[in-house]
């Protein structure tokens, strides 16, 4: 394979460059580049972490894990991107300053047309793009989510319409669901439909690898942000074997790598759920908590309380949905409106879904 300044030989590990857009001041903005070829033929497994800069697990866990690849007990290659987002990892803060631009929504969708000409954060994520989408046969890319988060994996909903009718859309659905599966962390589908395209994910890099380029492809959610978090680094490490042991390209785990899901905690519930940013408070105040990660709640239960500067209790917040808690949302003041909770909730929805679809 040639990517970038590396060229990967069977048996070898090489590291380099993806030269991604010339900088103002002089040279190019590089992202960091790892390509291990196995002696024997396989599929090509896409690895990125940092496509936030200041996810901090998700670098280490691609890092660690392309490390722990021995090229001799490898069918196919394995590709390292662990710093997507130079720019942000800099100055350790979430986005790139390219236009203070989300690096994760500016990945090609060939459904939405725009007269805007692209800046440069979208160059820079449409490079990246049409290198995956020329070689990777799955991608996993990795990020991590709020202070305190347990880790856990985003499954998108496949989307069906100009780019593929629905038989070819329940195709790439089996395929994703059996990598999401294999990895070992409790699995979030991703908002309904509406939602998820309202936000823009199907340009986020797993979205776009997967409705745009056909990839099965997903986000892993290792922990929270900032640190490296040991216990999820490990456990995104194993899941990334899992994976590649599910495609073929391996038969054993490395010494040192953990068995999926050894450590994280089970999902609490048996039910499939859904991401949601629930439930919102409509009182303005200092927020108390009243669950943790990993609890599971019932519609109608309190979650937390809303109380003065003095103590006083203000308000209650209830669930409206059954699921279990994903994270606490940062900070203790909030607004009217302001979520307090990251969840899973009870999913009704289909896997599978139009591209224009209003529903779940």
């Amino acid at each position: 394979m040639q990517l970038g300044t590396v060229t990967s030989e069977p048996g070898a590990v090489a590291s380099g460059w993806f030269e991604a857009t010339d900088l103002p001041t002089g040279g190019t903005e590089r992202l960091p580049l790892v390509i291990a070829e196995g002696t024997d033929d396989g599929p090509t497994i896409w690895l990125t972490g940092g496509v936030h800069g200041d996810e901090a697990t998700g670098v280490a866990a691609v890092q660690d894990a392309v490390r722990a690849v021995s090229p001799a007990r490898l069918a196919g290659t394995v590709v390292a991107v662990p710093a997507v987002n130079p720019a942000g990892l800099r100055r350790n803060r979430r986005r790139s300053y390219y236009g203070d631009d989300d690096p994760n929504r500016g990945f090609p969708d060939p459904e939405s047309a725009s007269t805007r000409p692209p800046e440069v954060q979208e160059r820079i994520d449409r490079r990246l793009y049409e290198a995956f989408e020329e070689s990777a046969d799955a991608l996993l890319d990795l990020h991590t989510a709020e202070v305190g988060s347990m880790p856990f994996v985003i499954r998108d909903r496949v989307l069906y319409g100009a780019r593929r009718d629905e038989s070819e859309a329940e195709a790439l659905a089996e395929d994703l669901s059996r990598l999401v599966d294999a990895f070992g962390l409790p699995v979030l589908t991703e908002y309904p439909a509406a939602e998820y395209v309202e936000q823009s994910l199907q340009r986020s890099l797993a979205g776009a690898a997967l409705n745009a380029a056909g990839i099965p492809a997903f986000t892993v959610e290792l922990g929270g942000h900032s640190v490296v978090d040991d216990d999820a680094c490990r456990a995104g490490v194993a899941g990334i074997f899992a994976v590649m042991s599910e495609l073929g390209m391996t038969e054993d785990l490395p010494a040192g790598v953990g068995e999926p899901g050894s450590e994280s905690p089970d999902a609490p519930v048996d039910y499939p759920v859904r991401r949601a940013v629930h439930p919102r408070t409509e009182t303005a105040g200092l927020v108390r908590h009243r669950v943790s990660p990993g609890d599971a709640v019932e519609s109608g239960d309190v979650v937390a309380t809303v109380t003065t500067p003095q103590g006083e209790v203000l308000d209650t917040v209830t669930a409206d949905h059954d699921g279990y808690v994903v994270a606490r949302k940062e900070g203790l003041a909030v607004y009217e409106g302001d979520p307090v909770l990251s969840m899973a909730v009870r999913d009704h929805g289909e896997l599978v879904v139009p591209e224009e679809s209003n529903g779940e």
